[in-house]
């Protein structure tokens, strides 16, 4: 990734997404330490398929509200590595079928399966944002995408120590997981050179911190959602 000055705007929303309690709260911390029960594994399991089942429908929701021509050439290169990069096995809802039935658990179970209410709130807060303003639009997906390596570090360090406790587990397919680590950093890449075409614009700026601020309070209530004193 081309580094950029810390006092810069990229810096400063670069900073305030890695430090966001999205990435830093009591369940997912957990979660890094493996210190959760069955229950909550079962649970993060399935509601992160409502997630990963239905991203791509909601990127492409931004990818066509999105006026500029760069800024859509970005989000166009993350939407077809969510496919496979031309790759149809690597399509990375196929991957996290596969870790589910590793798992003992079918997905078509899960389609028409009720959301948890903080799961639904996370991808209905997408739609909505990726539906409005574009600066708003374009700094939740900022957000979205430069939380992602922290949060996959942190899945898989919790998949190491959970196998452990749980050797019943063992077996798990969790190529989706670390597939998806690997690429984000391309991500991360693209929705830099979004905000870069907008780094002079006060206007865009504000819009940015809100739409990035706004999403990541959603998926924060995600993860903590997804906790046994919730359900």
């Amino acid at each position: 990734m081309v580094q950029q000055l810390k006092n810069d705007f990229y810096g400063e929303m670069y900073g305030f997404v890695k430090k966001h309690s999205a990435i830093n709260n009591e369940f997912i911390d957990r979660f890094a330490r493996g210190d959760i029960s069955v229950s909550e594994f079962k649970r993060f399991s399935e509601e992160f398929y409502h997630f990963t089942r239905e991203w791509v429908s909601i990127l492409s929701v931004l990818l066509v509200n999105t006026p500029d021509e760069n800024d859509a050439k970005n989000l166009t290169t993350i939407l077809v590595s969510e496919l496979g990069d031309m790759d149809p096995t690597k399509r990375h809802e196929l991957l996290y079928r596969k870790y589910l039935r590793s798992i003992g658990i079918e997905p078509k179970d899960l389609v028409r399966k009720s959301q948890v209410k903080t799961t639904k709130a996370w991808l209905d807060g997408m739609r909505t944002y990726f539906a409005s303003d574009q600066f708003e639009a374009l700094g939740a997906e900022f957000g979205l995408e430069n939380m992602a390596i922290p949060m996959w570090d942190k899945i898989l360090a919790g998949f190491k120590v959970w196998v452990k406790k749980h050797p019943e587990y063992a077996s798990m397919d969790i190529e989706y997981f670390t597939f998806h680590r690997e690429l984000e950093e391309h991500h991360e890449e693209a929705m830099e050179d979004v905000l870069g075409g907008h780094k002079d614009d006060p206007v865009a700026q504000k819009k940015f911190r809100t739409g990035a601020d706004g999403i990541l309070k959603l998926e924060e209530k995600f993860w903590l959602g997804l906790a046994d004193k919730n359900n």
